[in-house]
């Protein structure tokens, strides 16, 4: 049956592929090799299938090879734009940190300048009452001495139409009148001393009023340059506070918890900030609208203090920082390794082998070794309950019980422990539980 099929084929392609002999000469004598059509058909169609297998597979390479320059040079200009808005965001957070202090330093110098500025007003206030205090009382003497010397004056011309109308009247009657003359010249002189008096107190007390008007008109314009003031710092306080908190709600964490976390675990240094009072000039404290203001303020300021401090225990910060390739999320995935779909608890970051890899908060190592499917594991302990795990190190660099700030270069990049290269493996656990470590990388970035 095959021999009349092949004999069937020869004949039908023997027009095309005419049979051929190939003679091969040698010491011994003479050979040929027959090549029918159906072998000829069958040697032409296997070059032409390694052919075009050939063209395929440098074809692939060469997309491939196109696509992985296009996404190398993809990925650096992407890291030097965000290089670039890194170190922009970098010096306007520095811009915005010196101009939130120079405003701290002209709003305690502000107050300074009030206290005194009020000081003096009510001082200035304290002297007009004395002053008016003192005008009635010599105005009462005034009218009191008036109305005696009119009375002295009525009983004087009494007296004088006594005399003209009796020239006989006895010797002490004009002696009396004589006393009345001189106590009218008395009362006369003390008029005329007391009205002195009343001009010089009259012109004390609009001097004082004076006085007390320009002090008016320096506290509005201190109040106005305090408005100033306290608009810039509070707009200062808020450009601040919420990318702050909006990091950590961003995060899951909750803000109020932690900021009660920072305040104790800071309590011994430097204690409570104390209220803003303006001290008068009895000893007393006074509390206006001024004082509640700057005190809201300084509470707002040590707020983002505490969010500073709790930002520096978090995990914000990225464990590479040399060239690196993303290779895999959190979340569930296909497994590299073939073992069907699971949840991947971390993010991969792929680079050259040794690559540094730095903490991305403060804390303490407590463990520095080898751990199943983790090759050499680094985990280091955090505030608020949080842990981050470094694996598949080639080299570590720290031991356990060490105590590692943000930055520190805690071990290398390698490929130890279940990997199918090098990478590292970064997770973050909050309470033990595994969570999104973008999520905290992604706040830093909105932040610093």
């Amino acid at each position: 049956m095959k021999t009349r099929l092949f004999s069937a084929l020869d004949h039908a392609i023997e027009r095309k592929l005419p049979e051929q002999r190939l003679f091969l000469k040698s010491e011994e004598g003479t050979r040929f090799i027959r090549l029918r059509p159906t072998m000829q058909a069958g040697i032409i169609l296997g070059g032409a299938a390694i052919a075009c297998w050939t063209f395929v597979v440098t074809a692939i390479f060469l997309m491939d090879t196109i696509s992985s320059g296009n996404a190398r040079e993809q990925a650096q200009r992407e890291r030097a734009i965000y290089e670039a808005r890194l170190n922009a965001l970098s010096n306007e957070r520095d811009n915005r940190a010196v101009e939130a202090a120079a405003a701290h330093d002209r709003f305690y110098v502000a107050l300074e300048q009030i206290s005194e500025m009020q000081s003096s007003l009510l001082a200035s206030e304290d002297r007009r009452n004395e002053l008016e205090t003192g005008i009635e009382v010599i105005q009462t003497t005034l009218r009191k001495t008036i109305k005696d010397r009119d009375a002295a004056r009525d009983e004087t011309e009494i007296l004088t139409a006594q005399l003209n109308a009796d020239e006989s009247a006895d010797a002490p009657m004009l002696a009396r009148a004589r006393t009345v003359d001189g106590s009218v010249a008395f009362l006369t002189s003390a008029l005329e001393q007391t009205a002195a008096e009343r001009d010089q107190i009259a012109q004390d007390a609009q001097s004082a009023i004076d006085a007390a008007d320009e002090l008016r008109f320096a506290l509005k314009m201190n109040e106005d340059r305090n408005e100033q003031i306290f608009s810039r710092l509070e707009e200062a306080v808020t450009v601040s506070l919420e990318p702050l908190d909006k990091m950590f709600r961003a995060a899951g964490m909750p803000t109020e918890s932690i900021l009660r976390e920072v305040r104790r675990g800071y309590s011994g240094q430097g204690g409570p900030l104390l209220p803003a009072t303006m001290s008068t000039s009895g000893g007393g404290t006074i509390t206006d609208q001024t004082s509640t203001r700057a005190n809201r303020l300084l509470k707002e300021l040590d707020r983002i203090n505490l969010f500073r401090i709790a930002a520096d225990k978090s995990p914000v910060a990225m464990p590479v920082k040399s060239a690196f390739r993303f290779t895999s999320p959190f979340g569930y995935r296909r497994d590299p390794k073939g073992a069907g779909r699971r949840m991947h608890a971390g993010v991969d970051f792929a680079g050259s082998r040794g690559t540094p890899i730095y903490a991305t908060a403060d804390g303490v190592v407590t463990h520095a070794g080898w751990q199943s499917g983790y090759g050499k594991l680094v985990k280091i302990k955090h505030a608020f309950g949080i842990e981050t795990r470094y694996a598949h190190n080639s080299n570590i660099r720290v031991k356990v019980g060490q105590r590692v700030s943000r930055g520190d270069r805690i071990s290398d990049m390698g490929a130890t422990g279940r990997v199918t290269g090098t990478h590292l493996h970064y997770e973050v656990r909050l309470n033990g539980t595994p969570v999104n470590p973008m999520t905290y990388i992604k706040a830093g970035r909105d932040v610093f």
